[in-house]
């Protein structure tokens, strides 16, 4: 699979947008704040975000459709989405237990639509497994040994989800009722609750072969675990800045301190900066200045205020600009092999 034009510190920002483009950036703030962002993240770094995803599954969408062009095909099809995604295998087995999930939650709605009607004849549902039996027969076809469907059948919980979803569980102890109605709304959030929008967004209009149904189903859930994947990866590069950054402000504090405690040391001793405080009986006491002395000492204080060195501030509690480049330049180092060099790994496949 070629590499997409790069996505991290290359993405155009939302300056840039054609204002006629479509946009997903409050529906992205939403899913970033359902995935463990702050509860109001900033429009700009949602529009990184939404350049990021757009830029990978444009690019995986074209190359979908030249395999398609390839194999005779009249219609972009899940199979080529799958061929594109079968070097990541574990990938590949969320995607089929999603796709599981989906026929699922189709058979459970018929059911209930039909409830009446069973009622009276007695009859069962039928069940659909059109998603998942399509996507593993096409799986058995190119997988010789199997691995692919057995990842898919394996019971294990997903070390990924299981970390995510003890991350919002973190998140969601310190909320209140609104917060919590907020954060539930958001979770329900997806780009296939509004598929002629996110048909639109994808430019399928300009392709040659129009993606089917269910292909743009893949692509919409593809989106939604890129999101999902740069929030992961920044709060990660998010926590480990904010930990050298508590550092260096510990380091600059004492340092602030020591120089502070080393020059009072050195003062004249007749000068009423170096004069301890007073107590009754000591021989130190001395009137405090009177009229015009008072003043100037207080001048004198604020203007060593102002000269002290300023305190870093704590950063933000959303994710910025600088931790989502960071985090895609630490994934394409990691993933993009040594005969790629051009270009940016894949965050989808």
């Amino acid at each position: 699979m070629s590499s997409p034009m790069m996505a991290g510190s290359s993405a155009s920002s939302s300056k840039e947008r054609p204002a006629s483009r479509t946009s997903f950036i409050p529906e992205i703030q939403s899913m970033m704040f359902a995935l463990g962002d702050a509860r109001r993240p900033p429009p700009e770094t949602a529009a990184l975000v939404e350049d990021i995803v757009h830029t990978q599954l444009i690019t995986m969408l074209h190359q979908a459709c030249e395999g398609a062009s390839l194999r005779g095909s009249r219609v972009i099809s899940p199979e080529d989405i799958l061929f594109l995604m079968r070097r990541d295998k574990r990938k590949v087995a969320r995607l089929l237990k999603y796709l599981q999930f989906r026929d699922f939650k189709s058979r459970l709605l018929k059911s209930l639509e039909d409830e009446d009607l069973q009622q009276e004849t007695g009859a069962v549902a039928g069940g659909n497994h059109r998603r998942q039996r399509l996507a593993q027969d096409f799986l058995v076809w190119l997988d010789q040994t199997g691995e692919l469907l057995s990842l898919a059948e394996r019971r294990e919980l997903d070390p990924v989800k299981k970390e995510r979803m003890e991350r919002l569980e973190r998140q969601t102890r310190a909320m209140d009722q609104t917060q919590y109605s907020e954060f539930c709304e958001s979770r329900q959030l997806s780009f296939a609750k509004k598929a002629s929008k996110f048909r639109e967004w994808m430019d399928c209009s300009t392709l040659e072969l129009k993606p089917t149904s269910l292909t743009m189903e893949i692509l919409s859930y593809l989106a939604y675990e890129t999101v999902a994947q740069i929030v992961d990866l920044s709060l990660l590069v998010k926590q480990e800045m904010t930990a050298t950054t508590n550092a260096i402000s510990h380091v600059i504090s004492s340092s602030h301190i020591h120089y502070h405690t080393h020059t009072e040391v050195k003062k004249d001793p007749d000068s009423p900066e170096a004069t301890p405080p007073s107590t009754p009986g000591s021989s130190h006491s001395r009137p405090l200045p009177q009229g015009n002395g008072s003043l100037d000492g207080r001048a004198r204080q604020r203007k060593r205020k102002k000269s002290a060195p300023a305190a870093v501030e704590p950063p933000s509690g959303s994710i910025q600009l600088g931790h989502i480049r960071e985090a895609i330049r630490r994934y394409n180092y990691r993933h993009t092999s040594a005969y790629r060099r051009s270009g940016v790994a894949f965050l989808t496949c």
